[in-house]
Parts: structure tokens; sequence; C-alpha cells
């Protein structure tokens, strides 16, 4: 292990300055008011980057005396490499915009400042209130690894096992946060030559303090002449989006960033502080998921939000709340279990390896429902199928068999990974016999490998996309499922999908909005409208297309003694959606009372189901989905 240097005051911590001259400055004079020396001052890397002036930005960190860890531009620059190995996907926004930053800072650099680049450290240790911290660039290996506030919790438990230290001091990402992490310290002060996307001028670098009983940390806002920095951009011929960024807060790519971070682009961080107490219990670093407490920054929600979709009958300003009846029962869907062969970062329904609040239903219990359905002459065409993975439930090619065999469509919504494909056999039987009423839907949230494991884990991408390949070249009915987490283009993504389905033969036409589903995002901590009576003229939806008209899920809650019927299939837990154990309990109306009602179905207007007449929502900017100003339009 490396050997540690002891605090017994405050350190002050900072990352990125960019080729950021004024940003440098201002932090240096900063720490000058704060009587803290240069020694107490530590670097997380990139001191070049997108700035206009690398080499005065070299010469006045060197001069300052403070500690730095040699980042991914420091590395490539020493080097000799041709690129910033900041880790940008090949082709991407961010790649192209780095190779004229990059070259400006390349031409400029002499070799005693790449000399010195090459001699700094890629870790640092450090000693401050009784615990050790490692400091390093981007991860403990791997110097442009991008670890932000969202990235899973056994991910950073990880780093943290292979720093062998009580805590990790990062950059790189360029937006701060500090967690406890199994009782660890993550800590990122962010960046001082960019915005941290947060709709502001400022950057952030942080304090670090000992204290009688543990660490007091504090995220401080950095302001400097930003307009002078962006000008010197500008006149240094580097590109436009990274200038417009400093006066702007917002960067000109969300390309690295995951879809928490994406989703709360532009809201203004706000200086604060976190307490590390020595009491805290460091979990083994075994654990497989470890607890997280989110520290900083904190985003609370307006008072009115806390009011918000408690009445079935009244929203929180007292208008009547928008209802749903069920025109036609045209999908059932059948939830076969809440198990899952994936823990994805952000499921609907928190299926995983170990969930099963939703256990598997039997063939019996559908094979009850499929008769409800043709004793009341309900015109049901479609049943559905998801889980879960609907392919771990024992029964489901039972399930299946029967339902084709009494005329009904089938659809199955699965990840295409081992539980479907030891079902191989059967489901070429079943294809065989039944043909084109045996649907499957995949799961492949993003075209690209690393947007899709970021989502669902590592090594998930590959098997997904070979059993979607073995679909479709055994003439399998198909659809995919894709997410609009990453705030790109909708055109773009769509664009992209159909690549990958062109060079793998797969007959799905990724601009079409059935056949290729793109589904808009739930932001937990997002600010939703509620839907009143009068959304629908002014919003110009039409009730009869939102999912619940047409649809309902059958669930078996873990310990009950008969399945029941809920409105959704994104609401299997909320008791107030539950509307019986029949399908003919459960015809009643719906009311609106959910976020997910107004985020999910009537602003995205996404639908489950194949044939519902929502599945292609009006798209604006980013693939946002398009609708008039809430202010003027909603609750």
């Amino acid at each position: 292990m490396n050997p540690a240097t002891r605090y017994e005051r405050t350190v002050l911590v900072f990352g990125g300055p960019y080729s950021n001259l004024e940003a440098t400055r201002a932090l240096l004079d900063q720490a000058r008011r704060l009587e803290i020396a240069p020694d107490h001052v530590i670097c997380t890397g990139d001191v070049v980057a997108y700035g206009a002036d690398p080499v005065a930005t070299v010469e006045l960190i060197r001069r300052s005396g403070v500690r730095v860890v040699r980042g991914n531009c420091e590395q490539s620059l020493a080097a000799g490499i041709s690129d910033c190995g900041c880790g940008f996907s090949p082709g991407s926004a961010c790649d192209r915009l780095s190779a004229a930053w990059f070259a400006h800072a390349d031409r400029h650099l002499d070799e005693d400042a790449r000399a010195w680049m090459a001699g700094l450290p890629s870790r640092l240790d450090i000693e401050i209130g009784g615990r050790r911290l490692a400091v390093v660039h981007g991860g403990t290996e791997t110097v442009n690894r991008f670890i932000f506030a969202s990235t899973a919790s056994r991910e950073k438990q990880r780093e943290l096992a292979l720093a062998g230290t009580d805590g990790l001091i990062g950059g790189h990402c360029g937006i701060p946060f500090t967690q406890i992490v199994g009782g660890r310290l993550w800590h990122n002060a962010g960046a001082i030559g960019l915005p941290a996307h947060d709709g502001t001028t400022r950057s952030w670098y942080s304090l670090l303090t000992p204290e009688g009983d543990g660490i007091r940390i504090e995220h401080r806002a950095l302001e400097y002449d930003h307009a002078s920095a962006a000008r010197a951009m500008r006149d240094a011929g580097l590109p436009e989006g990274y200038a417009a960024a400093l006066e702007t807060g917002i960067w000109p790519s969300c390309d690295v960033l995951p879809a928490r971070e994406i989703a709360q682009a532009g809201r203004p961080l706000v200086p604060g502080q976190a307490f590390w107490p020595h009491s805290a219990e460091l979990a083994p670093s075994r654990r497989r998921e470890p607890a997280v407490d989110h520290l900083w920054p904190a985003f609370p929600k307006a008072e009115a939000e806390r009011h918000k979709f408690r009445d079935p009958d009244f929203t929180a300003d007292g208008h009547p709340r928008g209802r749903v009846g069920l025109r036609q029962l045209e999908t059932l869907w059948f939830n076969t279990g809440t198990l899952c062969n994936l823990t994805c970062r952000n499921c609907y329904i928190e299926s995983s390896p170990r969930n099963d609040r939703l256990v598997y239903l039997t063939r019996a219990e559908v094979a009850g429902y499929l008769d409800e359905i043709e004793r009341n002459r309900l015109g049901t065409s479609e049943i559905g199928f998801t889980g879960g993975e609907p392919f771990l439930n024992p029964e489901m090619i039972g399930m299946l068999d029967d339902v084709l065999s009494r005329g009904f469509r089938a659809l199955v919504l699965t990840n295409a990974m081992r539980p479907m494909m030891r079902h191989g056999k059967a489901l070429l039987a079943l294809r065989e016999r039944h043909g084109g009423r045996l649907a499957m839907r995949v799961s492949l949230d993003h075209f690209s490998a690393r947007r899709h494991e970021e989502e669902r884990g590592p090594r998930t991408y590959r098997p997904t996309l070979d059993g979607l390949v073995w679909l479709a070249r055994n003439g399998f009915e198909l659809s995919v499922a894709g997410r609009t987490m990453w705030g790109e283009d909708l055109d773009e993504e769509r664009d992209g999908y159909a690549r990958l389905f062109e060079e793998h033969g797969i007959q799905v036409d990724a601009h079409d909005g059935a056949r290729l589903i793109l589904f808009p995002e739930m932001d937990p901590d997002a600010e939703v409208p509620e839907i009143t009576t009068g959304c629908w003229s002014i919003l110009g939806k039409n009730p009869e297309d939102m999912m619940c008209a047409s649809s309902r899920m059958v669930v078996k809650r873990k310990g009950a003694e008969r399945p029941s019927v809920v409105a959704c299939t994104l609401l299997p837990y909320e008791p107030a959606f539950e509307l019986g154990t029949t399908l003919e309990e459960a015809s009643g109306s719906v009311a609106l009372n959910h976020r997910h009602c107004a985020k999910f179905c009537v602003l995205g207007g996404a639908s489950c189901s194949a044939g519902d007449r929502a599945t292609k929502p009006a798209v604006g900017k980013n693939g946002v989905a398009a609708t008039p100003d809430p202010a003027e339009a909603l609750v």
C-alpha cells in the first residue's frame, strides 16, 4: 500500500482545471483566502482539457505547489498518444469535440510540461480524521473510468476494495457528490474548469476538515470570470459547445452521462456539507449490494409536490382528477413473477434474482382467466406475459401453449438470454404450430453495448443480441423495447438501432414505433403534473388511448391465496390500483392518481401492448415527449 500523508487541518480538493486559466486563478486565490497551504490542496487531475490556456494553466499549477494526481489527459500528453484518453465512445459528440481541444493542447505544450505530467502519481494516499483515503482520477485501476453518483453501489464497492482504504476521492466525471457506500466514503469534488451541467456558471471544489468524531465535507461553489474564459476559447478557435457551456452551465453533449444525471441537468446545485462520523460501520467488502447513504447533493421536492397524488378524486389544488374507463379488454397481461436473471439499475418493478414479491403464476391460474374471457365474451385478442423474466417460470411453455391453442395472440417480454434459450426447441415447436400469433419483444435498452450494460450490467449485451438474432433467423414475430434515458435525439437513436438491425439481419423496422418501442423514463425526483379532467382537451389526448383503457394485469402476491387484477403493468405493488380478483371486478374506471400515470402514459404516450394506439408518442427535442407548457395545461 502507498505511504499516506497525514493531515490534521482542512484539505481543499478540486478537479479538472481543464486549461481554464481564469478558474484556476480563482481557485488558488480562494485557497489563499482560506489560509490553506499549498501542500493541503489536492487536484484530482486533468489540468489540461477543454479550455484555451493549457500552457499557462500548467505553469500556474506547477508554481503553486499543490499536489496533483495524473489524469487521463496528462497521461496521454506525456506518452504522445494522439487522443485525450477520456473514455468517450468512438464517434460520439464528445469524441468528435475532443479532437479539437486535445490538438490545441498538444500543439502548445513543450517537453518540460510533458515530463512534469509523466512524473505525476496515479494515486495519492492521505490520512485525515482517523481515516485513510485514496485519491485517484477516475477509478482505482482505470484512469478514465466514469463514476457518477448514480453508478451502482456494487461497482463503487469493488473500487473501494481494490483501493484497500476507508474511502476514495475521485474526479473525471465532472459532477460533484458525496456518498457513504457500505460505511466507506466516496467523494467527488467536481471540476473547476467547466460547470457541473447544472445550468449555472459556477464550478465546484470541496473542503475536508477533521473534527473530533469524524470528517466534515463541504461542497463549495467557485465564482470566476467565466466570460473571459469563454472569450479566450472562441479566440483560440476551440469548439463553440464548450465555450457556450461556460456561459449556460449546460454541457454540449450528454454522451457520458447516466440517466439519473441526464434527468438532473439544469437543476442548480446548492452549496452544502455532509459529515462522515467515526462511528460509521465499514461493511465487509464482500457484501454484494452495500447500502448507500447519499449525503450531497440533495434535491428537495417542492412543498407542492408533497401533496400530489393523494386523493383519488381530486388533485392537490382541488381540480377533478382525470380518470380512464375500460373501453374494452383488448390485452390481458400476466406477470409470471418478479424473479429475474438480471438486476437492472432502473427496472420499472424492481425485478431481480431475489425479488419474489410477485410469485410464479401457475398454468391453472392463467387458464382460469382465459376461461373468464371466453365465458363473458370480453373480446380480448392479446395475452401478454411479463415479469421478471417470464421464461424463468417453470410453466411458461405450457401457459403459452394454452393461450395460443385458444386462438389468442401471445406477446412475451423477454431479455432473450439463457432462460429463453433453454426453451429453444419448445419455442420453435410453438412457432411452427401457431406462426405469427406468437410474438416476442426483446428488451435491448440501447443499440450500443456500453449504454445497454450501464442499465443491465456487465456481459449482458452480447447474450441478448445473440438471442435476438436467433429469434430473427427462426422467423419469430419480433419487436424490440429500448429506453430514452440518455437524452439522445429520438431520430438518431432509431438510426442507431437501424444500423444494428441491418448489420445482424434482424427484420425490425427501427422507425416503426410499434416495432421499436422507446419507452420514456420515470425520474422519481422530477416534478410531475397531475392530470385533471380538463387536461384531455388541452393536451389533445384521448383517454381511450391510455393503456388502462384497454388492458389489465394479473399478479400473484407472495403469501396470497389467489391472483389479483391490477390496473397497470407499471404499478403491481400499489394497493390503490388493485381492482379485484376477477376481470369483472376489475372493469371499472381508473383514477390517474400516480406520477407514472402522468409521466409515462399521458405525457410520455407509452404503452406496453402491441396493439394499443399510444405506441408512438409525439416527440420533441432530445426524444422527450412533446407537450404544451405544463404550467399552462396541467396542475
